[in-house]
């Protein structure tokens, strides 16, 4: 890497490390960056002249000379993140510190026979009612090859092959990012969650489908193809129910959301959503029999990649948590019991879920790339972060 990129990426890691972690001083960064206290004044200086940090309150000493904190000085960096469904869009833009200051949501159909043009219209008329941005950050419900290039399959959606990012790219003029969505989620849970503690977790989802992303030495694994993580195709049962994969007992089939309707219609159960039977669980110990034993296999499943992966800590997240407290009853239980003894232990954590979390995992990609140091989101990233430090070409 060239000295200037080596610049460009230090001065960004600094405005990220501030985004992330509130105010510090300058021997906080130097400490959290592992930079010299000679360099990060050079560089912090260098911020405060064009604008993009600024002096704050001083910080109470113990003893000697209080220590000058720096903050980002206002709107430093925004990015756009886009959820990609088989029925909508979900769109928000999000500031550097992680914070939503937008949402919008669109219908959406990815049948169409311009689907991508009308997903790059959708973002261009949102770009159109917010200030200049880093760049834009999407996922979707499938494999990515590769976040720069951005070209993806997603069976849900009826994709094979698609150039989402290069279409992006030439119709709205910025940095495209694109992955995963449950990798995304990852993402934003090492820049603004978990991650900041933990250098190797697993982010679990349930939902309409069940989904898993691994970080290891605090970087996202992808696999050879970009498809690692396909949690949801895990066999469970044998001659199970049908998967949209095309399998038949895979987990997804079987604990997602239409899994759960139809255990439940089978037993004699008038519900049409899986929110239906979580109303109905609140009062009825068969709609509660139906989610235990879905825990249970999912918890039985959850158990077997703890024991290959060995994280630190499981963050649960995704629509299915809505329902958790009847989850558990299954969950807690047999994942527990089918751990090895050394692991029992682990910390599983269930987070607050709202509709704008998957597009914000998107923005993430976008605002995690002033820690790019392996270079994961290539060129894109490079443009975000010039754009970051005001030297975008």
């Amino acid at each position: 890497m060239a000295a200037t990129d080596r610049g460009d990426l230090t001065r960004t890691a600094i405005l990220a490390l501030l985004g992330t972690l509130g105010p510090l001083s300058r021997t906080e960064i130097a400490k959290e960056l592992d930079l010299s206290p000679a360099t990060v004044t050079q560089l912090t200086k260098a911020l405060m002249a064009a604008g993009m940090l600024e002096e704050l309150d001083l910080q109470p000493s113990r003893g000697g000379r209080p220590a000058q904190r720096l903050g980002l000085a206002g709107t430093a960096g925004r990015a756009l993140g886009v959820k990609v469904t088989a029925e909508h869009l979900v769109i928000v833009e999000v500031r550097l510190d992680g914070e939503v200051l937008g949402s919008w949501e669109t219908p959406f159909d990815p049948a169409s026979p311009d689907a991508l043009g009308d997903l790059a219209e959708a973002v261009a008329d949102v770009l159109d009612k917010v200030p200049p941005l880093l760049g834009v950050g999407v996922c979707v419900p499938g494999g990515v090859d590769d976040q720069a290039v951005g070209t993806c399959d997603a069976p849900t959606l009826g994709w094979r092959a698609m150039p989402v990012g290069e279409r992006l790219r030439r119709r709205l003029k910025l940095p495209v990012l694109l992955e995963n969505d449950v990798n995304a989620l990852a993402v934003a849970e090492r820049l603004y969650g978990r991650g900041r503690t933990h250098r190797d977790f697993l982010v679990l989802t349930i939902g309409r489908g069940v989904g898993a992303a691994i970080v290891a030495d605090g970087r996202v694994y992808r696999g050879a193809r970009g498809g690692a993580g396909e949690f949801g195709h895990v066999p469970v049962a044998v001659d199970g129910p049908l998967c949209g994969c095309g399998a038949h007992g895979c987990l997804e089939a079987v604990v997602g959301a239409t899994g759960l309707v139809a255990a439940a219609r089978a037993r004699g159960l008038a519900v049409a959503t899986v929110d239906d039977l979580g109303a109905l669980a609140a009062h009825d110990a068969t709609a509660r029999e139906v989610f235990a034993e879905a825990g249970a296999i999912l918890g039985r499943t959850t158990a077997g990649l703890i024991n290959v992966v060995d994280p630190e800590v499981v963050v649960v997240l995704g629509e299915g948590t809505a329902h958790w407290e009847h989850w558990r009853a299954g969950f807690d239980t047999a994942v527990r019991r089918q751990l090895m003894p050394g692991r029992r232990d682990i910390e599983i954590e269930v987070e607050s879920w709202d509709d704008t979390s998957w597009a914000q995992g998107a923005a993430a990609l976008v605002l995690a790339t002033p820690f790019d140091t392996e270079g994961a989101a290539g060129e894109q990233g490079r443009m975000v972060r010039a754009r970051l430090i005001g030297a975008a070409p």
